[in-house]
């Protein structure tokens, strides 16, 4: 009996494994071997063409905090960081709230949320690259106003339609896992808070914030992680222009080590790129679990 069941975990074991190699595999290669040369290269001041890959130590992580360009496409960064973030968030679990109040045709709304984030950003980028320049003008010339809509043609504007062109994106799928989150909430603590008195205002804040701390999770760290990581949005819309008004730090890194063969020094901008999000993402996932618990 003992040898049955000895062969039988030795065989569930080895099922086991052959269904996680693959996947482990794949992993490695794809991510944890270039993750490893990136932080090999980015001491040293590689052009990415040579043989020879000079040992320079930690002097290209001394240099980034030194070249303005870097620390401007950082700024940046942070800054649609944050709008994504706020805005995304607040945005969708408003729609969800909406959706999830018994209005009519829901199913055609969801659908019609959901359909931009289909789609590819750089694509998006594009349509509302040709929305601000030739629709939206052109909708000025018809009722006759004088709206400036070159959002992305004025350093002090292209924040804000990037911020236009990526919500639109993706509220509708942020929106769609409060909704799942909203639809998980017993009806009975809803029932409970009103017979207590409670209002719309304290059930939604008592209520339904508490029991949507998972989702909330989710849709925080998602959104910060991706905004961190905007790249292909910026390349079919903006350039990373006007001038560098809009350069990210995924950009910045793209420019230097394959437009300006500098692999050394891409790599160290690479590296404290993923060093940031991993630290964002702990922290974000600590702090956001811990009201879980609570809740």
């Amino acid at each position: 009996m003992k040898k049955n069941n000895a062969s039988m975990q030795n065989k569930l074991y080895f099922q086991y494994l052959a269904l996680v190699l693959p996947g482990f595999i794949i992993f490695t290669i794809g991510l944890i071997i270039p993750l490893i040369l990136a932080f090999r290269y980015s001491l040293t001041s590689w052009n990415g063409m040579t043989a020879e890959k000079p040992f320079v130590g930690f002097q290209n992580y001394i240099d980034l905090f030194h070249d303005r360009e870097f620390l401007d496409s950082w700024w940046f960064t942070l800054k649609f960081t944050i709008g994504n973030t706020i805005i995304q968030n607040a945005a969708a679990l408003l729609f969800a709230v909406a959706l999830d109040s018994g209005i009519k045709a829901q199913k055609i709304y969801r659908t019609a949320f959901f359909i931009p984030c289909l789609i590819s950003a750089v694509i998006v980028g594009f349509v509302w690259l040709k929305m601000f320049s030739n629709v939206l003008p052109a909708v000025n010339d018809a009722l006759g106003t004088n709206f400036d809509f070159l959002l992305f043609g004025n350093s002090k504007t292209v924040l804000g339609g990037l911020l236009i062109a990526n919500n639109w994106q993706w509220i509708g799928y942020w929106m769609l896992i409060y909704l799942a989150g909203l639809q998980s909430v017993p009806a009975e603590l809803y029932e409970a808070a009103r017979v207590d008195g409670a209002g719309a205002v304290k059930r939604f804040f008592h209520v339904t914030i508490p029991m949507l701390a998972p989702a909330i999770t989710i849709c925080v760290v998602g959104i910060t992680t991706g905004s961190l990581k905007v790249y292909d949005l910026l390349v079919s819309s903006t350039k990373g222009g006007p001038g560098r008004a809009s350069t990210s730090v995924i950009y910045k890194t793209y420019t230097t080590a394959i437009n300006g063969r500098q692999y050394g020094y891409g790599s160290a901008m690479t590296v404290t790129l993923i060093v940031a999000l991993l630290l964002v993402a702990l922290i974000q996932v600590k702090g956001l679990k811990s009201r879980e618990v609570q809740a």
